[in-house]
């Protein structure tokens, strides 16, 4: 069928959105994606048949506007069948789910030629080949980056790497040139590896840093899950850099009621599903527990767990740990955590395995600090909640987190190594300590409520969707 041109006189927008394979990525996707169909938009979510049906209830009122797309993904050599995510995959094979996804260039151009033509078509980082396609069939592009934006003005467009080049790990450890005004922007010595290995082709062929590079170059503008209030001045240099809009979308909170069902509880700890550690936070005092997640992904070995674990025990407060299997252990959970471990803290400890309702969990009265990797999505649901951080940062943009929090008072990391980025019990006893013990932790505890009051302003919030429709009104046929 010929496509026809979306009416450019027509209030609706027609949006196509490709996340990347990983739900840190796909669940801001649909948040955009729920606010755009709200207010009369028609949205086309693409992604892989698995991934779309682990994906939340969209809100029935939403279901004329947003619809679900699957692209099947091509069987790559060396990619478990089945592994349609990066959660599905041990690190060392995410280069061959980027394979797999480049496989899907042609899906796409198909889908975009088999109806009306869409306005705008919203990818991810790694999306390299997706803007030639849209050129192809007439279809404006962008890209929709759901890290911090510091993030990428640490990046740097390809033109600013050129000019001051980074071969090296310590030139990594300090803020670029490129920033003008002092900042907490840089990666610490022991911190730098992921980035260097980042400018190296992987298993896909080709290096993440030059997919940015590529979609970047060649997008309209780039739309951010961030807003003034949380990095300020950020988005005027980002626009400065890249010679394009750079919009903020405001910070796109799920809401708190997208989550599994209760099929989807295990635990460790006699036990324990949904309804029972939510009613073991009901018996906390006010201000309490320490709720601990480090997200679904992060490169946790056995002996960091212990660390952990024992740190929390010599911090002698009451905690939550919603605890993720380290890769490479055996399926004897009892394996994560020191002897005797559980037993000693029984009555002040929970530990649970599996999938726990963070924001619930964050936002219950009992719950006075969250111990983080400083993932963006965790940062802000804790920011919008109100709850200082302890933080324990890995990879990606999480360190540069961690600086920016730190330096608004917000909590403390916990100390590591320089030289080799290993932590002990002691900080992280020292850490938790400061934040729910100690009268310091009544500073984070203020500094954060100022910020959660303003990241809270729904007037405020639904300001930046209203920026980012005029924007892509007025950039979709330049």
């Amino acid at each position: 069928m010929e496509m026809e041109a979306a009416d450019a006189g027509a209030g609706e927008l027609e949006v196509v959105v490709f996340p990347w394979l990983a739900f840190g990525h796909m669940i801001p996707f649909l948040e955009l994606s729920k606010h755009l169909a709200a207010r009369g938009h028609a949205v086309a979510f693409v992604s892989t048949p698995r991934n779309l049906a682990r994906l939340p209830p969209v809100p029935a009122g939403l279901s004329t506007r947003l619809r679900f797309v699957p692209l099947p993904l091509p069987a790559v050599e060396g990619l478990p069948e089945g592994a349609e995510a990066t959660s599905d995959l041990p690190p060392d094979k995410v280069g061959l789910l980027k394979k797999a996804m480049d496989g899907l260039a042609d899906p796409l151009a198909a889908f975009l030629a088999a109806g009306r033509r869409p306005d705008w078509i919203l990818h991810d980082f790694c999306h390299h080949w997706v803007p030639p396609i849209a050129d192809q069939h007439k279809v404006a592009s962008a890209t929709f980056l759901i890290f911090q934006a510091a993030f990428l003005v640490f990046v740097g467009p390809r033109w600013a790497n050129t000019a001051h080049p980074r071969t090296e790990p310590e030139h990594f450890a300090e803020a670029p040139r490129w920033i003008p005004f002092p900042s907490t922007t840089f990666f610490r010595r022991h911190e730098t590896q992921w980035i260097t290995d980042a400018f190296r082709t992987n298993a896909s062929g080709v290096s993440d840093m030059d997919r940015w590079w590529q979609v970047l170059e060649h997008s309209r503008l780039t739309i951010h899950r961030s807003c003034e209030e949380l990095e300020p001045r950020m988005f005027g240099l980002l626009s400065d850099l890249f010679r394009k809009p750079a919009v903020p979308a405001g910070i796109l909170l799920p809401g708190a009621s997208d989550g599994l069902d209760e099929d989807h509880w295990q635990s460790t700890s006699g036990g324990v599903a949904r309804p029972q550690v939510l009613r073991w936070l009901d018996d906390q005092p006010p201000k309490s527990v320490i709720y601990i997640a480090l997200g679904s992904e992060a490169p946790l070995t056995p002996e960091n767990a212990h660390e952990l674990a024992l740190g929390l025990e010599l911090a002698g407060v009451r905690f939550l740990w919603a605890l993720r299997k380290p890769a490479g252990t055996g399926s004897d959970d009892e394996l994560l955590l020191p002897a005797g471990f559980e037993e000693r803290t029984r009555d002040r400890g929970v530990v649970c395995t599996g999938w726990v309702p963070q924001v619930e969990a964050l936002a219950h009265c009992a719950t006075g600090a969250f111990l983080s990797h400083c993932g963006w999505g965790s940062t802000i649901e804790s920011l919008s909640i109100g709850i200082p951080l302890v933080m324990l940062p890995f990879v990606v943009d999480q360190p540069l987190i961690a600086r920016a929090m730190a330096e608004r008072g917000i909590g403390v990391e916990v100390a590591r190594d320089e030289n080799d980025g290993s932590f002990d019990r002691d900080g992280v006893a020292v850490a938790v300590r400061r934040v729910m013990v100690e009268e310091q932790g009544k500073v984070f505890a203020t500094n954060v409520k100022k910020l959660q009051e303003i990241l809270v302003d729904q007037r405020r919030q639904e300001h930046y969707i209203d920026e980012l429709e005029e924007h892509l009104r007025r950039y979709r046929d330049v």
